[in-house]
């Protein structure tokens, strides 16, 4: 027997709900961490601006930021009774996949190399818990039994890479033009894999950026798949 319906018709208000609300968590997330790192920044007497431009100079940062918008987008997209039960529009379902990506990698990365060095004293430790575990865990949750997402093709998966080489660009072209806050060093770099002054100098950047893309792109043809898997489900 052949459906059109959705996955997860059964409770699409309730979803709606779901994402909304996590859409306006994250961003609070956002902002609290925000006012803890660059009002530390001013009150040590760093520059404001290069503080600011700093923060959200971190992928992590960034990734939820996009996490916001997308679940914005899904939870707002629904809110007519006539979308309740429809298929997202591609464009959603692909920029769902690529922030679902680059969440799952930031919760897995974070939690099994970074956690136990990159605690703070500016950490606001709520708004770190939401944005590398609750988070992830959310978009995975959604991934998996969330409405409205379509069937993409595999191709959508190299999408993902886009934004990721984007802000690699930007990182390594600004890195050299900015003083390092906390040391003085005349160079930042938001994570140490990126910096070219360490012991595996660019040999080992350029050894991250291939990891990094190749992980990207395992995960984004993963997310595809679990779409695509629950798509010929629903036509069963």
């Amino acid at each position: 027997m052949t459906s059109s319906a959705p996955a997860g018709r059964a409770a699409p208000t309730a979803w709606t709900a779901v994402r909304l609300v996590a859409a306006g968590v994250v961003a609070a997330a956002i902002v609290a961490q925000g006012f803890s790192t660059i009002g530390s920044a001013a009150a040590s007497g760093h520059h404001v601006p290069t503080a600011a431009a700093n923060f959200f100079s971190y992928f992590t940062i960034l990734s939820n930021a996009a996490t916001v918008v997308v679940l914005a987008w899904a939870g707002l997209a629904r809110l007519p009774r006539e979308r309740r039960t429809s298929l997202d529009p591609r464009g959603l379902t692909t920029a769902f996949a690529c922030v679902t990506t680059y969440m799952l990698i930031t919760g897995v990365v974070y939690n099994v190399l970074l956690r136990a060095i990159s605690i703070g004293p500016d950490t606001v430790r709520w708004a770190n818990e939401v944005m590398h575990v609750a988070a992830p865990l959310l978009l995975l949750l959604d991934l998996v039994a969330g409405p409205g997402h379509r069937m993409l093709r595999w191709r959508a998966a190299f999408a993902a890479l886009l934004f990721p080489l984007a802000w690699i660009v930007y990182t390594l072209v600004r890195a050299p033009f900015i003083t390092a806050p906390a040391s003085g060093t005349p160079y930042w770099y938001p994570y140490p894999f990126l910096d070219p002054y360490g012991p595996a100098g660019w040999g080992g950047v350029w050894t991250y950026i291939a990891a990094i893309a190749a992980g990207i792109l395992a995960v984004a043809f993963g997310v595809v798949a679990v779409l695509r898997l629950r798509a010929r489900r629903i036509r069963i």
